[in-house]
């Protein structure tokens, strides 16, 4: 579980790089890369949001007890 919690992290920080780019300079990273193909433009965006899901797992884990 730990990997997966990992892996999600890295694709939220990525999502919310693409949101402060988009608000900051009106530039949409996803889009651009993926223009041409919305379906997978909409899977990354789906993406995020699993994995912003998954994280909110790490708001309830007890870091004291890790080894």
């Amino acid at each position: 579980m730990v990997i997966l919690q990992k892996i999600a992290l890295v694709i939220t920080i990525i999502g919310a790089i693409n949101w402060g780019l988009i608000g900051l300079f009106d530039f949409n990273l996803v889009a651009t890369l993926f223009e041409s193909a919305e379906v997978i433009e909409k899977f990354i965006y789906i993406l995020v949001g699993i994995s912003g899901l998954i994280n909110i797992g790490i708001l309830f884990m007890n870091f004291e007890d890790r080894d």
